[in-house]
């Protein structure tokens, strides 16, 4: 028999006959959906693969006693009970790596936008105004570019910004022997270095708000913060008082607090650019996430181990 999978995340229906090639799916991406099965199935369920922001509790973990690992689809793993698992002796891995490429791309492309107004500057194209009462957008290359975080996502925005003679600075629990970038042992050192600073660091209860009013007053009013890591990483109400009275220039938000539903306090605002938590996803980063998901599942079934584990 094959083993079961509860799949808590959308998947396209090409991906969900992929899997069903070596597993039995049961596929519960709706909150009532995941509460049905975990009751009608979870005494049977031995896999689950879900994603950060979605997790897997400790009271399904109990409900599901053959279960043996939790994979989470992208690299983020913030809901998903870790402490809880190892109690249980279930494993957790996850799709590290597999959409580096695509998120920071992505940042590139908020940093560029936020901080050139392209969204503003589409809008008023359409209108028919034209650049003469416009006032200039400032430049990217040649400036500097802080990274709170230097994981792997991290280190290929610092890749492409290096492509604008950019200069880059970064802020870890602790430095890096293999970077020459400049390591700031405080978050607001950083901010007042920088021209731009790139969120770039995991969720969860440890970073939670660690961009907050200081910091983002040190950025200071020609400053521009790009976040596509976590919504909690950000203090938004401390953000959009910034950006209102002019104390921060722009941002480039591919997540807030408030998701799925927009930031209210934010979406009047013009130097806001604003995604839908898209910067992993592209068809390649998706596909090459469920192909690890599935290395993960053979290293785990053959006792070699997951590729990605936690």
């Amino acid at each position: 028999m094959k083993p079961l999978l509860l799949v808590l995340h959308g998947l396209t229906d090409g991906h969900r006959a992929q899997l069903a090639q070596s597993l039995d799916l049961i596929y519960a991406p709706t909150p009532a959906e995941r509460a049905a099965a975990v009751a009608a199935h979870g005494a049977r369920v031995q896999l689950v693969l879900t994603i950060g922001a979605t997790g897997l509790t400790a009271a399904e973990m109990d409900a599901m006693p053959q279960l043996s690992l939790v994979c989470a689809l992208g690299a983020g793993y913030e809901n998903i009970d870790v402490a809880h698992a190892k109690q249980r002796g279930v494993v957790v891995a996850t799709g590290a790596g597999t959409n580096e490429d695509c998120v920071a791309d992505h940042a590139m492309g908020l940093l560029l936008a936020a901080v050139r107004g392209i969204a503003h500057l589409d809008q008023q194209t359409r209108q028919g105004v034209w650049r003469d009462v416009l006032p200039l957008p400032p430049n990217v290359s040649g400036r500097r570019l802080g990274l709170l975080g230097l994981g792997g996502i991290g280190r290929k925005i610092a890749r492409r910004a290096e492509g604008f003679d950019i200069e880059i600075g970064y802020h870890n629990r602790s430095p890096r022997s293999d970077v020459a970038y400049r390591y700031f042992d405080q978050l607001t050192a950083l901010a007042e270095w920088a021209d731009f600073l790139v969120v770039a660091t995991p969720g969860g209860p440890a970073t939670r708000h660690l961009v907050n009013a200081e910091v983002l007053q040190a950025l200071g009013p020609r400053g521009t913060l790009v976040n596509i890591a976590r919504g909690s990483v950000v203090d938004t109400a401390a953000l959009a008082a910034a950006l209102r009275e002019g104390r921060l220039g722009a941002a480039g938000l591919d997540v807030y607090e408030s998701e799925p539903r927009p930031p209210a306090e934010l979406i009047e605002l013009p130097n806001v650019v604003l995604t839908p938590h898209v910067a992993g996803w592209s068809p390649e980063a998706v596909q090459r996430s469920v192909d690890q998901f599935l290395a993960n599942v053979q290293g785990h079934l053959s006792g070699q181990g997951p590729v990605a584990p936690v």
